[in-house]
């Protein structure tokens, strides 16, 4: 015997059909509870511990401690600054110029055309003498300069090119 409405070995012809939607309700019920929690929770674990600090009349900022800036140049030759130095006697100047503070910031400039095994080997004795910040130097292309394709030989300056370090700011090129 089949049911009213329905044909013998066919689908439903009547109120009853399979539902095919998907009921979104509970779906953003439990995202809005994942949002307020989130919202609630973020501000906590970004901003760390409040604390309220202490005043003291003899209190003074800590001064801005200058980067030491050590250059390799076109040829291979060392500088920390404007001094010429030994590849043998990087890490001993980096080491008196930061006063034995191996947290002291140290920023490497390459020349673009410089022995990139000179570069690296530069960072590798700082790096193995203890230094763990380290930053090498790069400086944005001027606004009608396109920047090279990857892989494509980057083209040589004509003009020599100086970089500037103000303090606590990044390198500036002047022609």
């Amino acid at each position: 015997m089949t049911p009213i409405g329905r044909a013998p070995g066919g689908p439903s012809l009547g109120r009853h059909r399979p539902l095919s939607d998907i009921n979104v309700t509970p779906l953003v019920d439990v995202m809005l509870v994942l949002l307020v929690v989130f919202m609630i929770t973020a501000p906590m674990l970004a901003a760390g511990m409040k604390v309220d600090l202490p005043r003291a009349a003899t209190a003074k900022p800590l001064p801005p401690v200058e980067p030491i800036v050590v250059t390799v140049g076109r040829d291979g030759a060392l500088a920390i600054g404007t001094d010429p130095i030994d590849r043998d006697g990087l890490v001993a100047a980096v080491r008196a110029r930061s006063g034995g503070d191996t947290d002291r910031s140290i920023r490497i400039r390459g020349d673009r055309e410089a022995p990139y095994g000179d570069v690296v080997e530069a960072i590798d004795r700082l790096a193995a003498a203890g230094f763990g910040h380290i930053a090498l130097v790069s400086r944005k292309p001027a606004a009608n300069e396109p920047s090279p394709a990857p892989g494509s030989p980057v083209p040589v300056a004509t003009a020599p090119v100086s970089a500037t370090m103000p303090p606590g700011g990044s390198a500036e090129a002047r022609p």
